[in-house]
């Protein structure tokens, strides 16, 4: 076998309908479009979501309240977690949270939330920080650092 000798498979080829070559061809005068109507013009038809004149979906469905495109959306990480899966002297950031799997995605905020207790020292690199967090991990003798977003 060789480029020369390929060709596609009995039957599933078609031949070209040529429309528009006169009455001989059985595709003449109205070129297989019909009589009249929006679809036998030339450059006739309607886009994909066109409902035949149907109030379209996106206009039936209510549209309720105001989305803040400014919104800043954080991911939570409590005390506990960290007391859970860390050791003393640990420097906790963002990629240990994912290794431990506290966060996941990419490009995530981070904030650490009070619930639970921690009883050694940590250092704590997250985006924001509660108070009551801040006054437990610092209570513990370890620190928080505010990462810039």
């Amino acid at each position: 076998m060789t480029l020369a000798n390929l060709k596609p498979f009995e039957g599933s080829k078609h031949r070209e309908k040529r429309v528009g070559r006169g009455p001989g061809s059985g595709h003449g005068k109205t070129s297989c479009r019909g009589q009249k109507g929006q679809r036998s013009r030339s450059g006739g038809g309607v886009p994909p979501w066109f409902e035949g004149g149907q109030m379209p979906l996106i206009r039936r469905l209510p549209k309720r309240g105001f989305k803040n495109p400014f919104r800043v959306e954080y991911e939570v990480v409590n005390v506990k977690d960290l007391a859970k899966r860390f050791s003393e002297g640990a420097v906790v950031d963002i990629e240990a949270l994912k290794e431990a799997g506290l966060v996941k995605g990419r490009n995530v905020r981070v904030k650490l939330l009070g619930d639970g207790e921690i009883n050694f020292a940590l250092t704590v690199k997250v985006h924001a920080a509660s108070r009551s967090a801040r006054e437990k991990i610092e209570k513990a003798g370890g620190k928080v650092e505010l990462l810039e977003a």
